[in-house]
């Protein structure tokens, strides 16, 4: 299979969907790999490693996109790069299309195979190609708040952790699960007073059971989060369904109890927000106000620390490109169900329900045009 990597161009975003040792393994296993000139800069890859790797090196996204089988991305396309897309090319990057209409009907109408890490599972039922990128989303989440909690950047000066004779911080991280537990981890460490609330009793007891004293549990319920959202100098929003958009859980009601300068970090942006008032951002301009309480939505929030997040991503992502590659995508998902999970959109269909219901298109199951 040709497999291609252009340079992402979504807004300072710097991450890359192969690092050479990915290139390496696929032209090992007898494919042909084709990489866009500085494709690999921001994470610190030059172009001698791919090169070295056994890339092909073309000067042009264009040359790429074009030439390959199969692209392998970090980012969503953006607009710009639509017109690249093409019917039985395979777009195997993170997609997040429930809250994307435009984006869906694009790889629709170009009868694009769109498989999205975001949807392909594991044994366990966990999203492993998320996972790395809500641990590096989680953890910066409480950095990134830090920042914005100061009062040159627009917070209302507190500092997280506090200082003897004066009360830290309170953190009210909504969302249990892999970026609120390490969005817990970080706001812990640096002393804050950390409230995580999720709606799984058998995941708040876990929590407990592993940070103990440091935080409080709270079972969800618009009461307990508007109680703890009003006393918070920052929330993070870390609600996660699967494929479809995320439920709106703090209202803009509730953001009027909130102190002014109180910051409000929604990792749950890329699925919609978790927070009413949430709406896409760019690292270029990363924050807006509503009801004085300064909101940071940047969808692409590990894109801020590019070597880190590319070489964890990769980790996790290189396996199912190297069964798509060796396999090609019907005998790939015939082999890996899990896989399979990842397909969103095929021939023309919305094959992943949750996107389907979201948007009001046709879900048209995988199995139903792999084995017609």
């Amino acid at each position: 299979m040709i497999v291609g990597l252009p340079r992402e161009v979504k807004d300072n975003e710097y991450r890359v969907g192969l690092v050479p040792a990915g290139v390496k393994a696929l032209t090992d296993a007898g494919h042909r790999v084709l990489v866009e000139t500085s494709a690999g800069e921001g994470s610190g890859i030059t172009d001698g490693e791919y090169a070295d790797a056994g890339a092909e090196m073309l000067d042009t996204a264009e040359e790429v996109w074009s030439r390959a089988e199969m692209i392998v991305k970090v980012k969503e396309p953006v607009a710009s790069e639509y017109p690249h897309m093409r019917e039985g090319l395979i777009l195997f990057t993170y997609l997040h299309l429930a809250p994307a209409r435009e984006l869906t009907q694009a790889l629709l109408d170009r009868k694009v195979t769109g498989v999205a890490y975001e949807t392909i599972t594991n044994a366990y039922g966990h999203l492993p190609l998320l996972t790395p990128m809500s641990e590096v989303a989680g953890r910066m989440s409480i950095q990134v708040g830090a920042t914005y909690l100061e009062k040159i950047n627009g917070g209302r000066g507190v500092l997280l952790g506090g200082v003897p004779g004066v009360a830290p911080a309170r953190v009210t991280i909504i969302g249990g699960g892999v970026v609120g537990t390490n969005a817990a981890k970080m706001a812990v460490g640096l002393g804050a007073t950390v409230i995580i609330i999720d709606r799984d009793l058998e995941r708040l007891r876990y929590l407990d059971d592993i940070f103990g004293s440091r935080v409080r549990t709270l079972a969800s319920n618009p009461y307990t989060i508007a109680d703890s959202v009003a006393e918070s100098d920052l929330v993070v929003g870390g609600v996660l369904v699967p494929g479809a958009a995320a439920p709106k859980l703090v209202t803009r009601e509730m953001l009027r109890a909130m102190p002014r300068g109180a910051v409000i970090v929604d990792v749950a942006v890329d699925q919609g927000g978790c927070i009413e008032t949430t709406r896409p951002t760019t690292h270029s301009q990363p924050t807006f106000y509503v009801e004085n309480v300064l909101h940071y939505g940047v969808t692409n929030m590990p894109g801020a620390v590019p070597r880190t997040s590319t070489f964890a991503l990769t980790n996790a992502t290189l396996p199912f490109a190297l069964r798509l590659a060796n396999n090609g995508l019907i005998e790939a998902i015939k082999k890996d169900p899990h896989l399979k999970n990842g397909v969103n959109t095929y021939d023309g269909k919305t094959t992943y329900r949750a996107v389907a219901e979201d948007q009001g298109l046709a879900y048209t199951s995988i199995d139903d045009l792999v084995y017609e």
